[in-house]
C-alpha cells in the first residue's frame, strides 16, 4: 500500500512540473511567475542548471544572514552592504544599462523609494555595468537611490545575493537583522513592488 501511494505522489508531481512547463510553453510566464510559488519553482529550476560558483563564493540562501559584501559606489567610496543599510528592510536590485526590463521597471523601484518612511524600505541597486555606462544612463534617468557597481561574472553581487544564473533584473528582500527574505527573478509590473515588499 505504501509504495501504490509513492507512486501516485510521484506521478501527481511529475503531472504538476509538466503542468507549469505547458503553461510556460503555451502562455508564457505571465501571471505564475508573480506568485511566490512561481518564483520559488523558478529559482530552484535556475539553480539546478546554474554553474558551479568559484570555491569560496558566499551566496545568500532564503532564511538565512546574508553573507558580507562591500561595493564601490558611485562617488568610488567602498559600502559594506550588510552593514550601511542594516536596521530597516532593504530591497536590492541587481541590474543593467543594456537590460531592458531592467530600465523599464526602474520607474516602479523610484516611485517605491519615494513613498517609503524614514523607517520603511531601503532600496539599494547594483548595476552590474561599466561606471560611465551606469554615469551616463543615470544622467538621463530620475534615480535617486543609492547604486552600487559590480562586474557581471560567476561571482557577482548577483550571485552571492541568490542568483546563481544571473538573470537580470533581480532583486532579493532582506529583513532589518540582515536576512534574505524574498527573491525575484525578472521585473516588477506597476505596483506590484509594495505588494511583494510587505512583510
Amino acid at each position: 500500500m505504501k509504495s501504490n501511494t509513492g507512486k501516485i505522489l510521484l506521478i501527481a508531481f511529475v503531472a504538476g512540473t509538466l503542468g507549469i512547463v505547458a503553461s510556460f510553453a503555451v502562455y508564457g510566464p505571465g501571471p505564475l511567475l508573480r506568485t511566490e510559488l512561481g518564483q520559488r519553482l523558478l529559482h530552484t529550476m535556475l539553480s539546478r542548471s546554474a554553474p558551479t560558483p568559484p570555491a569560496g563564493t558566499q551566496m545568500a540562501k532564503r532564511g538565512h544572514v546574508v553573507p558580507p559584501m562591500s561595493l564601490p559606489g558611485l562617488d568610488g567610496r567602498t559600502i559594506d552592504l550588510t552593514r550601511a543599510y542594516a536596521g530597516r528592510p532593504l530591497l536590492i536590485n541587481v541590474w543593467a544599462t543594456w537590460c531592458g526590463p531592467c530600465i523599464k521597471e526602474m520607474p516602479e523601484l523610484e516611485r517605491f523609494s519615494d513613498q517609503q518612511a524614514p523607517n520603511g524600505v531601503q532600496v539599494v541597486g547594483i548595476a552590474l555595468d561599466d561606471k560611465a555606462a551606469v554615469l551616463e544612463f543615470l544622467s538621463r534617468a530620475q534615480v535617486n537611490y543609492p547604486i552600487l557597481l559590480d562586474q557581471s561574472g560567476p561571482a557577482d553581487a548577483g550571485v552571492r545575493l541568490g542568483n546563481p544564473k544571473g538573470v537580470l533584473p533581480y532583486s532579493a528582500l532582506v529583513s532589518a537583522d540582515g536576512r534574505l527574505l524574498k527573491q525575484r527573478i525578472g521585473p516588477f509590473a506597476e505596483g506590484e513592488i509594495a505588494g511583494w515588499a510587505a512583510p
